[in-house]
C-alpha cells in the first residue's frame, strides 16, 4: 500500500469523525487495507517461491544434461575401443568395461535426476496457481476498498455494502489458495 493511499485513508477517517453514521465505513476500509496488505504479501512471497523452484527445476534439467552428455562420452569411448586394434586385447577389454559400467550408472542417475526435476516443476505449477488465487483475491480487496471509500465522498451506503461485498469475495478467494492442489 502506497503512502499516498494511506494518507487518503487518514483523510477519511478525518472526515468520518465529523459524520458518526460514517464511522462503519471507516473502520470497514482500514481492515481491507490491512486485508490488502496481507493478501499482497502472502501473493509475494509465493511468486518468490515459483521463481525459487523454477531456478531449481532448471538446475536439475541442466544436472541431467550432463550426466546424459558423459553417458554418451562413455558410450562412444566404448563403442570405439571395440573396433581399436590393440596389442594388449585384455587392457582394452578392461577399459571398455570400465566406461561401459560408468555409462550404465550414468544412466541410472538420469533417472532419480529427471524425477526430481519433474518433481520440481509440478511445484512451480502448484505455486503459480497460488499466487495467481493471492493476486486475484488483491484485486477484489482493492476495488472492495476504493468503492467503499465512495460511500465517504457520496454519503451512500450502497456504496459501502457493494465494497464489504467485493472485500468477502476477496477473503474467500485468498482462502482457497491454501486449498490448491
Amino acid at each position: 500500500m502506497s503512502s499516498e493511499e494511506l494518507t487518503e485513508l487518514q483523510e477519511h477517517a478525518e472526515h468520518a469523525k465529523e459524520d458518526r453514521r460514517l464511522a462503519p465505513v471507516s473502520v470497514t476500509m482500514a481492515v481491507l487495507a490491512v486485508l490488502v496488505a496481507v493478501v499482497s504479501l502472502l501473493g509475494h512471497r509465493a511468486h518468490t517461491e515459483e521463481v525459487v523452484l523454477q531456478a531449481k527445476s532448471s538446475d536439475q534439467w541442466a544436472y541431467y544434461q550432463a550426466k546424459n552428455i558423459r553417458r554418451h562420452t562413455d558410450e562412444f569411448f566404448t563403442d570405439l575401443t571395440s573396433v581399436s586394434p590393440t596389442t594388449d586385447a585384455a587392457a582394452l577389454g578392461k577399459l571398455r568395461d570400465k566406461y561401459s559400467q560408468e555409462a550404465s550408472r550414468y544412466k541410472d542417475e538420469q533417472k532419480e535426476i529427471e524425477d526430481q526435476a519433474r518433481e520440481f516443476e509440478s511445484e512451480v505449477v502448484f505455486e503459480r496457481h497460488r499466487a495467481d488465487r493471492f493476486d486475484l483475491a488483491e484485486v477484489f480487496l482493492e476495488v472492495g476498498l476504493v468503492i467503499s471509500s465512495i460511500t465517504l465522498l457520496s454519503g451512500r451506503r450502497f456504496f459501502w455494502v457493494f465494497g464489504v461485498v467485493l472485500g468477502v469475495i476477496g477473503v474467500a478467494v485468498a482462502a482457497t489458495a491454501f486449498m490448491v492442489h
